[in-house]
């Protein structure tokens, strides 16, 4: 029978005793982290959330106390009392590492089985074991420290923003279901059979309508949920710092998020971030890096030679440029060395991952130039080249062609990303700010045959591009900026439409008619009748700034209970079936898909 803490209150935690305490009587409470009987001297290092403290016994403990630290075993969950003293071997590698504590009662409050995998920071098992016991996992002090860093990540947006004038408001988690871009996730109604709610994928429309109330400065750190693929940086349920604000524009809100990330940067990790940030239109964002979320921390820019070619005769690139696509080059400066034909070969494979065709190549080494594709060039053709691509010896030309720009931008952008790793260009402790702006308000959606939404039907456009909606709506402009940190997109914002007649037409440009537009967002719709301001926002993803501000590979490394790519939590194996009983109240029947 385990025993009770009936007597005992803790008066520290462990990390919490220090050289100031020594003589001091003190309780600490926690779990074994490794026991060393040594006949005559046992040694206990108990662990709490903040760290270890070593539990000392010896030839002057009472027998009783002696004896039941030795049944003590990794995991058990104890209790001690005792009095801080020094320690004879110094340990410089824990903060309690001078002193000990010699312990005069020992209460095990639980007996532990042997643990699955070993709780270190060291333990090499699978991450699908790590997950299915994740409450062992998360009792490593990597996985504490990261759960406390959120903590207080979360602590200092809530500070920040309330310092700036912005209050906390909880919007509903039960909402309509209005599908426009991702997936939602429908909770089923019971007593209005056959009617849905949806979890929200964001605030959105209800942090509009809190600035139609008057409430000009909004805050929420907000669960949010899609329906979607899950990849390294993106889960089903996922946490939000969600904002908005009245009577702005871009600048203004721009201004008080720098002012967040320089706070929370300084605060948590002691880096000074430097601001304003830097900001890039989209267009040049996608030519210079081939993406909207362009890692600024190295060079491999992209090198547009389509004018070059224009009227060559290589079926490769004249195809590409007949189609209306374009014919793009990085320059890997001094990698011949590195990247060997066969190594070429294994990038060829990579950028097909991204619907490219092939990769063609130029290799400068000290024995001259081998290349795919310059033998079917005109020489000044080949000259104009090297020259624009500023080429010279040791370097190596890696050039996509192919009819849709946006497979060309799409294989480049993440070539030179994976470049970039292989070849060690990457400084993992700079952290490079941007802003990407002018987003495309529209993009073709080739599934639906249409015009969606680049961000949401709610974002204001470009005032210079309102014609464009409708005669050119591939062109037209948002009033939509993204921030960017290391090539990731931390968070996205845009200044809202708020004029009822702007609405509706950004509704019809997105082919809604007008009774389809009321019966989706007719409350939106209305509201805007009563006065509203001029507003805008954006939100953070939480769980992605914490995993950049870390260092880690997966946002599953910064959320507690995380669900792998199946959407499964392996703790406890959701989604699981449930009993008729619960589908006839609901007036649910399932259909499984048929087995091919």
């Amino acid at each position: 029978m385990a025993d009770t803490m009936q007597g005992l209150k803790r008066t520290g935690y462990c990390a919490s005793f220090g050289t100031g305490d020594i003589g001091k009587e003190v309780v600490a409470a926690g779990w074994t982290q490794k026991m060393r009987d040594l006949g005559n001297l046992i040694f206990i290092d108990l662990r709490d959330r903040t760290g270890i403290l070593q539990l000392a016994f010896d030839d002057s403990t009472s027998r009783e106390v002696f004896e039941k630290a030795s049944a003590v075993r990794a995991e058990f969950v104890l209790m001690a009392k005792g009095v801080i003293r020094k320690r004879e071997s110094v340990n410089k590698d824990i903060p309690t590492g001078e002193i000990e504590l010699f312990v005069t009662d020992l209460r095990i409050l639980s007996k532990a089985a042997t643990p699955p995998f070993e709780i270190t920071d060291q333990t090499n098992v699978k991450d699908e074991l790590r997950l299915k016991y994740r409450y062992l996992d998360l009792r490593r002090s990597e996985m504490q420290r990261t759960i406390l860093m959120r903590h207080k990540i979360a602590k200092i947006a809530r500070d920040y923003y309330d310092e700036n004038g912005f209050v906390e408001i909880e919007t509903p988690m039960l909402i309509k279901s209005t599908p426009e871009g991702a997936r939602d996730y429908l909770v089923p109604s019971r007593v209005q059979p056959g009617k849905f709610y949806a979890l929200p994928q964001s605030p959105q429309q209800y942090k509009q309508l809190l600035m139609l109330s008057g409430f000009d400065r909004y805050m929420q750190i907000a669960r949010c949920f899609r329906d979607e693929d899950l990849r390294a940086d993106r889960q089903p349920e996922f946490t939000q710092i969600d904002l908005e604000m009245s009577f702005v524009d871009e600048d203004d809100v721009m201004t008080v998020n720098e002012g967040f990330m320089k706070t929370v940067f300084q605060k948590v990790l002691g880096v000074e971030v430097k601001t304003p940030f830097l900001r890039m239109p989209y267009a040049e964002a996608m030519n210079r890096f081939g993406s909207d979320k362009p890692d600024t921390r190295f060079g491999l820019e992209l090198t547009d030679l389509s004018d070059l070619l224009s009227g060559c005769e290589f079926k490769v690139f004249a195809g590409a440029l007949q189609a209306g696509g374009s014919v793009r080059a990085i320059n890997v400066k001094g990698g011949a060395e590195k990247l060997s034909r066969k190594e070429i070969d294994k990038l060829t494979d990579f950028v097909k991952t991204y619907r490219a065709k092939g990769l063609a190549f130029t290799r400068f080494t000290a024995d001259g130039a081998s290349s795919s594709f310059e033998k079917f060039l005109a020489p000044e053709k080949v000259a104009a080249i090297h020259n624009r691509m500023g080429a010279e010896a040791g370097d190596v030309l890696l050039v996509v062609a192919d009819g849709k720009n946006q497979v060309v931008y799409d294989s480049l952008g993440a070539l030179r990303c994976h470049l970039a790793d292989k070849l060690g260009l990457v400084d993992k402790n700079r952290f490079d700010f941007l802003w990407v702006t002018d987003f495309p308000l529209f993009e073709y959606s080739e599934e639906e045959d249409r015009y969606v939404a680049k961000h949401h039907p709610f974002t204001a456009p470009n005032p210079e591009d309102l014609e464009k909606m409708e005669s050119d709506p591939a062109n037209a402009r948002a009033r939509a900026y993204d921030m960017v940190l290391n090539g990731c997109e931390v968070g996205g914002g845009s200044i809202r439409i708020n004029d009822p007649d702007m609405q509706q037409r950004m509704f019809k440009a997105l082919g809604f008619t007008e009774e389809s537009a009321y019966k989706r967002f007719g409350y939106l719709i209305d509201a805007f009748k009563f006065g509203a301001p001029p507003h805008g926002g954006m939100a953070y993803g939480l769980d992605r700034l914490v995993m950049l501000m870390l260092g880690k590979d997966s946002i599953r490394d910064v959320i507690a209970f995380p669900k792998v790519q199946t959407a499964t939590e392996l703790m406890t194996m959701c989604p699981s079936e449930v009993d008729q009983k619960s589908l006839d109240e609901l007036c649910i029947r399932t259909v499984l898909p048929q087995k091919e």
